[in-house]
């Protein structure tokens, strides 16, 4: 089997062609909302905000796992949409993802809305749970910050 290129990519909205830009919202809509069969508003007008960065990760050209990090009031980076492709998980991307995003986030505190299955993922990570748990399009969700390194 021949190598595969593993690349991250980074950018905001103005950086974004058509193309990848479409591949980003098939990847985000085929698993939120067809997968997991949550029709919401997937474009929510934030990945045009100046402030918002996309991460993404490409395996041979073809996208298999993004985020988005927001600029939330008050210096607070806010992370949403991760999302791993079916084909692609159990293949650590989205640890790699989230090694990322950090390195992005720099230190700044971070907060994310975690599907409650994967609070001991972002733990990993650095983060703790910052409220109580509650359902949102049927999926129990925990809410989770992230401070700086102290330091």
């Amino acid at each position: 089997m021949p190598a595969q290129t593993l690349v991250t990519r980074i950018a905001s909205f103005a950086e974004l062609d058509a193309r990848t830009f479409h591949d980003l919202l098939r990847l985000r809509i085929d698993v939120f909302v067809v997968e997991q069969a949550c029709p919401y508003p997937e474009l929510d007008g934030r990945d045009v905000e100046p402030g918002t960065r996309h991460v993404w990760l490409t395996v041979d050209g073809d996208v298999v796992a993004y985020l988005r990090i927001l600029a939330d009031p008050g210096g607070v980076a806010r992370i949403g949409r991760v999302v791993v492709a079916p084909q692609a998980r159990r293949g650590g991307y989205a640890g790699r993802l989230m090694a990322e995003a950090l390195a992005v986030v720099g230190d700044r505190p971070c907060v994310l809305e975690a599907q409650s299955h994967l609070v001991a993922f972002y733990a990993r990570h650095g983060f703790t749970v910052s409220g109580p748990e509650y359902v949102e399009d049927g999926i129990p969700h925990t809410p989770m910050r992230r401070e700086p390194a102290a330091g």
